[in-house]
């Protein structure tokens, strides 16, 4: 079972962010694309051949967020869109958001062949 096939989990606050080690180890097995930015959120860039397949697939990340109940940031551009994830509630990571991004990473399959 990977990452993507895991159920993201309601943070209700008090909890301790994950510590570094668990992070780059969950972050290894997210793989490529992946990489914590200057806040310590993960953070990934995909690139689109054109708006129209960027804006499919934010709508597509849109719905997966709804249904887990954890929103990522997600910034649209011609060809690409950002995508941005932490626990709001503790300004830090869980395995949800690990569990959120590898989701990302999956809707993203479908697009990655008609890239540029």
């Amino acid at each position: 079972m990977g990452l993507a096939d895991n159920q993201c989990v309601p943070c209700r606050g008090g909890v301790p962010p994950l510590p570094a080690e668990r992070v780059q180890t969950l972050l290894n097995e997210l793989g490529r694309g992946w990489s914590l930015n200057a806040a310590g959120h993960l953070e990934r860039l995909y690139t689109f051949k054109d708006f129209a397949q960027a804006l499919a697939y934010v709508n597509n990340v849109g719905a997966i967020a709804e249904a887990e109940g954890h929103h990522p940031d997600l910034y649209l551009a011609w060809g690409k869109c950002k995508v941005e994830i932490w626990t709001h509630k503790i300004n830090g990571l869980t395995e949800s958001d690990f569990y959120l991004a590898a989701k990302a990473d999956r809707e993203f399959e479908p697009f990655r062949s008609a890239v540029r």
